[in-house]
C-alpha cells in the first residue's frame, strides 16, 4: 500500500515546547498545520524530553507561561540551556514572551522587570526598526502582550522592533532565531482564558481593562495576523518546501 504523503507522520515536524498543561499553541499552531506541518508538542515542565538534535525537525516555537526565565526550577534551566541545540544547528527557532526571554538568557543577556513595576497586559504600541523593516515591511501598530519582565539586547542580536515600557520587543539571533514578546498566537478562546483566570494581573500597574482587551482585538487583530502571515512565510515557509527535517515518529495536538 503506498502511504498517502499527508499522513502526519509523513510531514515535516515542527517542535512546540509549552509550558502549562492546559496550554495550546493557538494560532501559530493553526498556521503551521495549514501550511503541511504537523505539531511534535512537548512540555519539559511535566516530564517531556528534548530532543538531542533537531535533526527530525523543521524548527521548534517555545511558547508563553506564568513562569520567569529567572526562576530557579530545574526545567527553566535545562530548557534554557538546550537551546544551543537550534542555535547551533541554526534550525529555525521562534521563542514567544519566556520563549523569547530563556533565548535572552542563554546568550548572555539580563530579564528583568520594569523599575517602577509596569507590566504589559493588554495591547501597548509597537514600531519596527530599520531592520524590522527590511524583514518585513508591514508591522502591526498595537500587538497584544501579557507579559512583567522584559530583556537586555544580547550581544550579536539584531533589534527589529520596540516598544515604550519594554524596549526590545522582537530580536533576531543569526540567520533564523527569532524572539519576540508579544503574542500573535491569540486566539479569541486563549483571550476569554486568559483574562479569566488572570484577572488579578490585570489590576497590575500599566495593565488594561478587561474590556480594552477585546475591543483592543476587533481593532487591531487583522493586522497581528497578517503580520504572523508573512512572518510565517519567511521564517519556515510550507512543509511542501521544507527539505531540513526528516520523518519520524511525533506526539500530535490539535491547536485552539
Amino acid at each position: 500500500m503506498i502511504p498517502d504523503p499527508k499522513e502526519p507522520a509523513e510531514r515535516p515536524k515542527v517542535l512546540v515546547v509549552l509550558h502549562q498543561e492546559t496550554s495550546t499553541p493557538g494560532r501559530v499552531g493553526q498556521e503551521l498545520l495549514r501550511r503541511g506541518f504537523a505539531l511534535d508538542i512537548r512540555r519539559p515542565r511535566f516530564g517531556d524530553l528534548l530532543p538531542e538534535t533537531l535533526a527530525g525537525h523543521a524548527g521548534v516555537v517555545v511558547f508563553g507561561g506564568p513562569m520567569s526565565a529567572n526562576d530557579t526550577d530545574a526545567f527553566i534551566a535545562r530548557e534554557t540551556d538546550w537551546l544551543d541545540v537550534p542555535l547551533r544547528e541554526e534550525k529555525p527557532f521562534l521563542g514567544i514572551c519566556l520563549g523569547a526571554q530563556m533565548l535572552a538568557r542563554n546568550l548572555g543577556a539580563r530579564v528583568y522587570g520594569h523599575d517602577d513595576g509596569l507590566v504589559e497586559i493588554g495591547y501597548y504600541d509597537l514600531e519596527a526598526t530599520e531592520a524590522g523593516r527590511q524583514l518585513l515591511p508591514k508591522w502591526p501598530g498595537k500587538v497584544y502582550q501579557w507579559h512583567r519582565e522584559g530583556f537586555d539586547l544580547p550581544a550579536g542580536a539584531e533589534l527589529l522592533a520596540t516598544g515604550d515600557t519594554y524596549p526590545n520587543q522582537a530580536i533576531r539571533v543569526g540567520p533564523c532565531a527569532y524572539g519576540i514578546q508579544f503574542h500573535p498566537e491569540l486566539t479569541y478562546q486563549m483571550m476569554v482564558r486568559w483574562t479569566t483566570r488572570g484577572a488579578p494581573r490585570m489590576a497590575l500597574p500599566g495593565a488594561r481593562n478587561r474590556r480594552d482587551h477585546f475591543a483592543g482585538r476587533f481593532a487591531f487583530d487583522p493586522a497581528v495576523k497578517a503580520w504572523l502571515d508573512a512572518f510565517l512565510d519567511r521564517w519556515i515557509g510550507r512543509a511542501d518546501t521544507c527539505t531540513s527535517a526528516q520523518s519520524a515518529p511525533q506526539m500530535t495536538q490539535a491547536a485552539e
